[in-house]
């Protein structure tokens, strides 16, 4: 069993077919469940209702694959069609031996978004993410949306002296070690599915099978997650504490999400992340942030949430205390802070804060945004972001608190 702190070997395939051996820290816990190696029960409370059916998992793993699996409402995943070639070459990572030479099945996984998200005027960015050739989710979708002139949530106040209660500084959870960070991998619509088997919340996770190649890089520390994209249908596949086992994997949850949708998933459900939410979109990449804009909001962690969940987060994970932020809670930079003297990758970081801001996505430690793993982040630029205090940040009205 893996504790917080310990330091995982991870192997991915970058330009030239080199090996990157990467090693990351783990943050806090993510899902709290007794048992769980580096999940302090301390901090994150159980779902109401988990399942008790256990398996015996050794080195646990999260696993998290980007092939845009899941759809709109009742929408079924279609088959993927030909191969499509990753954007980023860094990411890239060559099929896997298969254990069978069998045609890739049709994942019969659907989403249901069983509350209707709140009415909005949206704000689309002037831009939007690709991966693989893949958009990350329509313009006019929550992660893509300004939230520069959204109003102040009435709580603000009481949620941020609550945030920072536990630490008081923004910072990077990723960074030029090659393993901190949470890495993915974008495969080929060729890429064959495999078996994924649950072992705590399948009843909240999209079924099997998923087109997550055997030698995919898994996040190191605690939450073993892993992230794939599928440029043949533009799914994306996440898994949490996920291992490789035999000819497939097993993890905790599983969930999949439709790139082309604005599709939730169904309220009360988790993903691998314990808001309901999924992973990549929310992480801040290398290559947009050298390009010099970012035009989404990012993900980050806090030590403690209330038993309440924000659209389009749908699970909570907490406590009954209404001063602790929910699930989904959106913060933005205000406008008022000053950039002056910021440059570098930070900058370009913090002027999307202020524009697209960051949602509360799990529990960890407070004020910890991420990215996504690679060597070529600059340590000394990101390392201004931990001059920036908490009470810079405002919360933003984006709907009504929801509860499961």
């Amino acid at each position: 069993m893996l504790a917080r702190g310990v330091h995982v070997k991870v192997v991915s395939e970058a330009l030239g077919h080199a090996s990157i051996a990467t090693t990351m820290e783990s943050s806090l816990a993510r899902h709290e469940r007794p048992g769980y190696p580096g999940h302090d029960a301390d901090v994150i409370r159980l779902r109401k209702g988990a399942p008790r059916l256990w398996l015996t998992v050794v080195g646990t793993a999260a696993f998290v694959v980007l092939t845009a699996c899941a759809g709109p409402a009742a929408q079924p995943v279609p088959t993927p069609a030909g191969g499509g070639a990753p954007a980023d070459a860094l990411h890239r990572l060559l099929p896997s031996p298969t254990p069978s030479a069998t045609a890739r099945p049709t994942a019969t996984a659907s989403l249901v978004r069983r509350t209707p998200a709140p009415k909005r005027s949206p704000a689309p960015s002037l831009a939007r993410t690709t991966i693989g050739g893949c958009q990350v989710f329509p313009a006019d979708n929550p992660w893509n949306e300004s939230i520069a002139n959204a109003p102040v949530d009435p709580n603000s106040a009481k949620y941020i002296a609550s945030i920072d209660s536990t630490r008081q500084f923004l910072h990077a959870d990723f960074g030029s070690d090659p393993s901190y960070g949470i890495p993915y991998v974008v495969v080929p619509g060729s890429q064959p599915f495999v078996k994924i088997s649950f072992d705590a919340y399948g009843d909240e996770s999209n079924p099997g099978p998923y087109p997550v190649p055997l030698n995919a890089p898994v996040e190191a520390g605690s939450d073993h997650h892993v992230l794939v994209v599928d440029t043949g249908n533009c799914h994306l596949y996440e898994m949490y504490a996920a291992q490789q086992v035999g000819s497939g994997w097993m993890c905790a949850s599983g969930a999949v999400f439709n790139l082309n949708s604005n599709a939730l998933r169904p309220d009360t459900w988790t993903s691998a992340d314990a808001a309901g939410l999924p992973i990549l979109p929310g992480l801040a990449l290398y290559n947009e942030v050298a390009s010099g804009a970012m035009y989404h909001a990012l993900r980050f962690t806090v030590a403690a949430t209330q038993n309440g969940f924000i659209h389009p987060a749908t699970h909570e994970a907490g406590s009954n205390d209404p001063n602790l932020p929910p699930m989904g809670l959106r913060l933005r930079l205000k406008a008022s802070f000053s950039l002056a003297g910021y440059h570098g990758e930070a900058l370009v970081i913090l002027e999307a804060l202020k524009t697209y801001g960051m949602f509360v996505a799990d529990n960890g430690s407070s004020w910890y945004i991420s990215g996504a793993t690679d060597p070529r982040w600059n340590d000394t630029d990101l390392d201004q972001l931990k001059t920036v205090p908490g009470d810079a940040f405002e919360a933003v009205d984006t709907g009504p608190i929801l509860h499961g």
